[in-house]
């Protein structure tokens, strides 16, 4: 930055010496050096600053980029389309309370019992009896109801 050697270095202090002083050279040189030290740690701290704010920018001109890349319109677009259809078959889902009889709603007929194996279609005491499908329902897949 300043090009000072040595020997200015030197000239500086002989000259200080002379105007200060022995008894008041030390304070001198304490609160130059707490001057200085602020200095730095202000001028380390507004480019640290600087460099966080220019690649934040940077990451928000990147994610602009990706998202108009990968057409973010459209991603949502067809997310929505997908909930709204998934909303319109949510009344087939079979919750806990309605296999283990706690839900006080009348629960439309299930086609398929939610007990695992062959246990479902023994009349022994305790298992669970196969109810009757309804015929207005669409077919169920063979996989065990959603928690």
């Amino acid at each position: 930055m300043f090009d000072i050697g040595f020997v200015e270095l030197l000239i500086c202090a002989v000259i200080a010496l002379l105007v200060l002083g022995p008894e008041r050279l030390p304070v001198a040189a304490r609160a130059t050096g707490r001057w200085i030290g602020k200095a730095r740690r202000m001028a380390s701290s507004f480019t640290s600053e600087l460099d966080r704010q220019l690649k934040a920018e940077e990451l928000r001109e990147k994610i602009r980029k990706e998202s108009s890349d990968l057409g973010a319109e459209e991603i949502q677009r067809n997310f929505q389309e997908g909930l709204a259809q998934a909303k319109k078959y949510s009344e087939y889902v079979v919750t806990e309370d309605q296999v283990l009889g706690k839900d006080k709603a009348p629960a439309r007929p299930v086609t398929e019992s939610p007990v695992v194996g062959n246990a479902a279609q023994s009349n022994q005491p305790g298992t669970a009896e196969p109810q009757t499908a309804d015929p207005e329902a669409p077919a169920k897949s063979q996989e065990p109801p959603l928690r």
